[in-house]
Parts: C-alpha cells; sequence; structure tokens
C-alpha cells in the first residue's frame, strides 16, 4: 500500500485546504511577485541572460533549470529572509525541494532493496507472487517520478507524478482483491483489474486530454485509496487471530494514517532543508519495509497451504 493512500484519504477527510500543486500562498506574495518581475527583467534577456547560460552549472542545464527558475529560487529565499527577519510565519513556495526529492529516492532504493528480498524469499510458485513483484515494480516506477517531480517542477513531472501515484492505489487495490478474494474466485480478480485499468486509462485521459482538475483529481483517489484502506483493514481484522503476522499490516496502515497528519502541519523547515513534506516522506520509508515485510510472510504462508492442499 502506498503512503500517498493515507495522505490523499486524509486530506479528503479533513477537507483540507486547496488541492496539491495549485499556486502556493508564497508564491503571490506582493514582495515575491515585485522581486520575480525585476529579476527576470534584469537577468533573463541580452546580456543577462547570456551571462546566465554561460555561468550554468551543466546538471542544472540538463534538468531544464530556467533563467526564471533561478529568479524564483532567488526571490524565494529574499521573501523568506524578509519574513522571518519582521518576525512573520515564512509561507509556502513552490520549487525545488532537494529533501523531498532525496526522501522519495530513499523510498524508491528501499522498495527496491525489499523487491530483491522478496523475490530471494519467495519461490515464484507463490500464489501471489507475480502480483507482488508487479506492485513493487509499480511502486517504484511512482517513487521514481515522484523523486523527478521534487527534483524539477514541470507540468509533464508534475502529471507523471499524480498518475504513478494514482497507479500504485488501484494496483494496491487490485493486490487487496487477489488474496482477499482472487485465490478462490480468479476470474473475479482478473474482471477487477480490468476495470481498474480501464478506470486508470480513463483518469490520466480525462486530465491529460480534457483539463487537469484538481479537484477532481483529488476526490477518485480520495475514494480509491478509502476503498483500499477499509478493505485491508477489514481482512486484517478477520484473519488477525489465524494469521499472527497481519499485525503488521495493520501497523502500516495506522502508521500511513498517522504519518499523513505531517503534511497537515505548517512549520518553517528544520535547518531550512525539511519541511513537513519531506519529513513525511522520510517516515514512508520504514513503513514500506514492514508492508514488504508482510507481503513475504504472507506469500510463505499461502505457499505452504497451498502445498499442504495439494498433498491431502
Amino acid at each position: 500500500m502506498a503512503a500517498r493512500t493515507a495522505l490523499l484519504l486524509l486530506l479528503g477527510v479533513a477537507g483540507a485546504g486547496p488541492a496539491p500543486a495549485q499556486a502556493s500562498r508564497g508564491d503571490r506574495e506582493p514582495v515575491y511577485r515585485e522581486c520575480l518581475t525585476h529579476c527576470e527583467r534584469r537577468n533573463c534577456s541580452g546580456p543577462g541572460l547570456r551571462h546566465f547560460r554561460s555561468h550554468q552549472p551543466l546538471y542544472m542545464s540538463l534538468t531544464g533549470w530556467t533563467c526564471r527558475d533561478e529568479c524564483k529560487y532567488e526571490c524565494m529565499w529574499l521573501t523568506v529572509g524578509l519574513y522571518v527577519q519582521e518576525g512573520y510565519k515564512v509561507p509556502q513556495f513552490h520549487g525545488k525541494e532537494p529533501a523531498s526529492a532525496f526522501a522519495s529516492f530513499l523510498n524508491g532504493l528501499a522498495n527496491l532493496v525489499m523487491l530483491n528480498r522478496y523475490k530471494a524469499a519467495v519461490p515464484r510458485s507463490s500464489p501471489i507472487y507475480h502480483t507482488c513483484i508487479a506492485f513493487a515494480w509499480v511502486s517504484l516506477n511512482a517513487w521514481f517520478w515522484s523523486t523527478v517531480f521534487h527534483t524539477r517542477e514541470t507540468n509533464l513531472t508534475e502529471k507523471m507524478d499524480y498518475f504513478c501515484a494514482s497507479a500504485v492505489i488501484l494496483h494496491s487495490v487490485y493486490l487487496c482483491c487477489v488474496r482477499t478474494l482472487g485465490l478462490k474466485r480468479p476470474a473475479f480478480a482478473t474482471a477487477i483489474g480490468i476495470f481498474l485499468l480501464l478506470f486508470l486509462a480513463c483518469h490520466v485521459s480525462y486530465l491529460t486530454l480534457v483539463r487537469f482538475d484538481y479537484g477532481y483529481n483529488m476526490v477518485a483517489n480520495v475514494v480509491i485509496g478509502l476503498l483500499n484502506l477499509l478493505w485491508w483493514l477489514g481482512w486484517c481484522m478477520r484473519n488477525q487471530q489465524r494469521l499472527p503476522y497481519v499485525w503488521k499490516c495493520v501497523a502500516v496502515v495506522l502508521l500511513l494514517q498517522a504519518l499523513a497528519l505531517l503534511e497537515l502541519l505548517d512549520f518553517p523547515p528544520l535547518l531550512w532543508v525539511f519541511d513537513a513534506h519531506a519529513i513525511w516522506h522520510i517516515s514512508t520509508i520504514p513503513v514500506n519495509i514492514l508492508f514488504y515485510s508482510f507481503l513475504v510472510d504472507d506469500s510463505l504462508y499461502l505457499l505452504k497451504a497451498n502445498s499442504i492442499i495439494k498433498i491431502d
């Protein structure tokens, strides 16, 4: 289960603020806007632009970092400095988020390590082996785009971050369906899988070809996330006596809910690097590891149970 699921659920239920990626309050501040206008006029045309391009580091050029992006970054820190000096609350800004990008990279790395451990510990004959492997790769793809988006925010990276996060939630629903119903009713699980794929295709098509509606995207993910969480938690509650390792799944569900509260907090970044979003990303790393541990235990249990049935 992706950490995004809990965040989307909690934000949806709480009705907390505007949808993600809309203009931040810091971007609308008069001091910031005036600074940005002067910086672009001074540095982003003629000799100023040539000077910027000639002194721009290669890694920034490769990521598409423009003169306007540089002005936005400098004006953000100028505005932050003025707010701190006057004792005002520091507003949120959009832009590069190096701590969140690094935390996303670590989440992806943790997923990759746990994927390899899963493959080493679980034989391919386990009934849910291939579903778990597919889930791991979908999650890895989502963390890759999360890393890219927090490194370089563009329309493309924003959409890929959102779409891949939705794919993880939908695949978690499919994984839950396979585990709870699909082993006895494979045709039903297949039908649910096809439905979820069609839903994702329609979801992406609407947001790409019609308009990128942040409100709709939030509602859609909240509904699917709610289904995902309740389904997993309900199954865990019914099987906690018979399967002692399901506490790991319960812990993941509850921890994701608790950690999602970090996204509702608004405080200046610790050391001017670790804001609430970055701390949330960092906190999900051990939760992801715990969920993979649950998948290993459950896959081995199903393998053993399947072998006993065949022997009988």
